[in-house]
């Protein structure tokens, strides 16, 4: 058994219009339904999907995204449009020479435009990255609980894949910075087989079920409310 990986969860004060600027980034259609605004993926994309939220936003978010781009001129293509669309330059203590242009989406959220040539994102499509601040311990636990092979795994970095390719999902290693309350961003999965059994078997690797007092939890979708090692949110869909 496991779980297969339905979506990054973003919390947001208004869901539908930042499941729209998305959308229009990555080219795909919005679709409304309990738990909140889906941009499905697939076989090789992992799906984004916004849900309401009240919260304030404190600190950069545990993970952000990665968008690709083919050569220069396309690279300028993706921060315009991004721009357009209501993002805007945010400064992380990024250095020129890295390359790379830091955006804020228009409630904040971190994302880079990565530059072409990178040979770490080579092939995984338009959404390359979910990248995540994280220890070792919780890269080899969500490369078993999704049964992704581990893809870098070296000096307390690690990253998992699909077997199909696509997106791949990172953790930078420690130290880690402090988490203030509950993640702004989570991963969603769905079992494969019982959900009663996926979660027996997501515990044995290292998560812990949590209570989530103050959560809505049928309007996210239901479920079960997991953390993995490092205590992020995850949920298990019914």
């Amino acid at each position: 058994m496991s779980s297969t990986l339905v979506a990054l969860d973003l919390d947001a004060h208004d869901p539908a219009a930042l499941a729209q600027f998305w959308g229009s980034l990555l080219a795909r259609p919005v679709q409304e339904r309990a738990g909140g605004h889906l941009l499905a993926g697939g076989d090789t994309q992992v799906g984004l999907r916004f849900v309401a939220s009240d919260s304030t936003k404190v600190g950069p978010n545990r993970t952000h995204l990665h968008l690709t781009s083919r050569d220069e001129a396309d690279m300028r293509r993706v921060v315009d449009r991004a721009l357009e669309l209501g993002a805007s330059h945010l400064h992380v203590g990024q250095l020129p020479e890295e390359g790379h242009v830091v955006l804020a989406d228009p409630e904040g959220n971190e994302l880079c435009v990565i530059p072409p040539g990178t040979s770490f994102l080579a092939g995984t499509g338009f959404l390359g990255e979910l990248a995540c601040d994280g220890t070792r311990a919780v890269g080899v636990f969500w490369s078993e609980a999704l049964g992704w092979p581990l893809v870098w795994d070296e000096d307390e970095e690690t990253a998992i894949q699909s077997p199909a390719g696509g997106t791949k999902v990172a953790w930078g290693g420690p130290p880690l910075a402090p988490k203030p309350g509950r993640n702004r961003t989570r991963l969603l999965l769905a079992p494969v087989g019982d959900h009663a059994t996926e979660v027996e078997r997501l515990v044995s690797l290292g998560a812990t079920v949590i209570d989530e007092a103050g959560v809505d939890a049928a309007a996210e979708g239901g479920g079960t409310a997991l953390a993995d090692p490092d205590g992020n949110e995850l949920r298990l869909l019914p």
